[in-house]
């Protein structure tokens, strides 16, 4: 039988893979779930990612960046499931000019005190295209700087910041008008 890069991994490396991985499952769970939208296939794309970043580990180059890194496994696991069962959204371009004052996500979601306040928030959360929705959710709850969202989201660090802005300004827009 074939071994694979896995397969050389000493009890060592397994364990120091479980260390800097695990800790992470529910950050990756959040965004597998923002990106595919429903909860057991959110599940089996982070199953997915963990099988993979653990044949890949031998790559991986160490440091704080088991999370950056993880999440970007993640990130293209829930791309992979979408493409092979065909995707739920297609990208909405998105008009500058339609959308209001940028308004930070945390303060959005102090404001929804309510359970109704907190739905409008995930109602417009799911509205976002997934460009922006993945970028808000891993900026504002998972708390990824820009530098770690430009590596889990294989973009610019400049391309992070228009995405997070337009998010906001989208999330902005749906607070005002009630969308």
């Amino acid at each position: 039988m074939r071994q694979g890069p896995a397969d050389r991994l000493t009890e060592d490396d397994r364990r120091r893979f479980e260390e800097l991985f695990l800790r992470h499952l529910d950050a990756a769970y959040n965004l597998a779930r923002w990106i595919v939208r429903h909860d057991q296939d959110a599940r089996d794309v982070v199953q997915n990612a963990y099988v993979r970043a653990f044949k890949g580990f031998q790559r991986f180059s160490g440091g704080d960046k088991s999370r950056a890194w993880f999440l970007t496994i993640v990130r293209n696991a829930a791309y992979d499931w979408i493409k092979k069962h065909g995707p739920e959204e297609k990208f909405i371009p998105y008009d500058e000019e339609k959308h209001g004052d940028i308004i930070s996500i945390k303060k959005f979601n102090d404001e929804f005190a309510s359970e109704e306040r907190r739905q409008q928030l995930k109602h417009a959360l799911e509205r976002l295209p997934l460009e922006l929705r993945e970028v808000i959710i891993l900026f504002e709850l998972e708390c990824l700087t820009y530098k770690e969202l430009a590596v889990a989201l294989e973009i610019p660090i400049g391309t992070v910041m228009s995405r997070l802005s337009r998010a906001r300004r989208r999330l902005r827009k749906d607070e005002e008008y009630g969308t």
